[in-house]
């Protein structure tokens, strides 16, 4: 969902390789000298950044976190009193969130659990506000829908939006381009919503 066009800091590539390699091997398969190789500098090196795998591990799951509520918020304050268009722009940007980030989907299902309980608190605290944004979007759609099925609903979306990484080899989705992968998966979502109404 970043419009950043600059290089990634140091601190930036250290994150994506953390990611992605914990997402290939899993966090206890990954050692402290594989993640700073991958990014050209020494193992102790990498603790001049974080305090070592377990801060890497929470600053990643933090921040996606941190990231989707703010760019959903945005979005709420792009779209005021259209919530039609706030649903189309809440599910493009979580397909944005959903291609381009697959190992860190990969990561928040099975590594969740290794972080600290505060962590993991603030984690689940940041993702029922996002959740939320989306739930509001959808009843002032269809106000005639019950709350508690239009968050499940939601809850439903997310799960199909985040089966990316299942949809092929890392950085590919359907054969052919991310075009195919995005018009279907906004195909997917925005069904999924529409038949909350008979």
């Amino acid at each position: 969902m970043s419009t950043r066009t600059d290089a990634p800091t140091r601190r930036e590539q250290i994150l994506r390789e953390a990611a992605r390699l914990f997402a290939e091997r899993g966090f206890h398969g990954v050692g402290v000298d594989e993640i700073g190789a991958a990014v050209g500098i020494s193992g102790p090196g990498l603790y001049r950044h974080f305090a070592g795998k377990e801060a890497m591990l929470a600053e990643l799951l933090v921040g996606i976190s941190e990231r989707l509520l703010s760019g959903g918020r945005i979005r709420v304050a792009e779209s005021p009193g259209d919530p039609e268009a706030l649903l189309a722009s809440l599910i493009d940007g979580h397909i944005d969130f959903a291609l381009d980030d697959r190992p860190l989907i990969t990561l928040h299902d099975r590594e969740l659990d290794r972080l600290r309980e505060s962590d993991r608190k603030l984690v689940r605290q940041l993702q029922r506000q996002y959740a939320e944004l989306w739930v509001t979007a959808v009843r002032e759609l269809h106000p005639e829908v019950p709350e508690a099925e239009a968050r499940a609903a939601v809850h439903a979306v997310f799960g199909l939006l985040n089966s990316t990484p299942h949809l092929g080899s890392r950085g590919s989705g359907l054969p052919g381009s991310r075009a195919r992968t995005e018009t279907l998966l906004r195909r997917l979502a925005h069904g999924a919503f529409a038949s909350l109404t008979p």
